[in-house]
């Protein structure tokens, strides 16, 4: 039986647009994209590391965007968080499929689809190695869920963010627009919010440079890229003080 390869990590958090799930699609959910996602949380979980997950909803509606349209932000803010829930609900099934305990913990009661956000609870969970994928974002309208994620890390304990992006780490511009475009190792926090490097809301960065959360920006179109940077290998840009 060939050896599992050593990380460092023991818990990580790993943050994805709901844009990820859709696939070529130009909206909603595209389920052999959303199955490649759970294999590779499966085969990072079989490395022993204790995964958590926060999935967007903008593949399915985006509260900035309702708001923009007319829609008073507060509501567009709730529609975006149930969004949420529904990519939650999708990527439980991909994983359940492949014989991986997934528990959906919502900031917004619903205890007929997932649990409420508890949070010994949820640390329960990750110690019996179950996936736990936290929907509904903070449960708080004008917050994103990059510091959805951000928030659960720190309460999670857990070691680093993993953000997955369809470009491998960060650039000082759009590399989709720039064959110029320069790819950081690594940089500060403090350089992310001054540049306006866009890996996440200042809220969210703010929050991780607060508590010394390290982001780990990479491709999830990248097969095996999950697995790989946990395992000490792959392109990816860390942010970190």
């Amino acid at each position: 039986m060939a050896k599992e390869p050593q990380t460092s990590f023991k818990r990580v958090m790993l943050k994805i647009s709901g844009e990820a799930l859709m696939g070529d699609q130009g909206f909603g959910l595209h389920p052999p994209t959303v199955e490649r996602i759970a294999k590779e949380v499966e085969s990072v979980q079989e490395m022993g590391v204790e995964i958590c997950m926060v999935i967007g909803g903008g593949n399915i509606f985006r509260g900035l965007q309702g708001s923009a349209q007319g829609m008073e932000r507060t509501t567009a803010d709730y529609m975006g968080m149930l969004a949420t829930v529904m990519n939650a609900l999708a990527m439980q099934s991909a994983l359940e499929e492949l014989g991986i305990h997934t528990r959906v913990i919502s900031a917004i009661t619903m205890n007929e689809v997932a649990e409420p956000y508890i949070r010994r609870r949820a640390v329960r969970h990750l110690e019996k190695k179950r996936v736990c994928i936290f929907a509904a974002g903070t449960g708080n309208p004008y917050f994103t869920t990059d510091t959805a994620a951000t928030l659960r890390a720190n309460e999670m304990s857990c070691e680093a963010i993993f953000k997955g992006t369809k470009v491998d780490g960060v650039y000082d511009k759009d590399p989709a627009k720039h064959d110029d475009a320069v790819r950081y190792d690594t940089v500060s926090y403090d350089d992310v919010l001054a540049k306006r490097l866009g890996v996440m809301d200042a809220s969210a960065i703010a929050l991780a440079r607060d508590n010394n959360l390290p982001i780990i920006v990479f491709s999830l179109d990248e097969p095996g890229g999950f697995r790989g940077i946990l395992a000490g290998e792959g392109t990816y840009t860390r942010v970190q003080d």
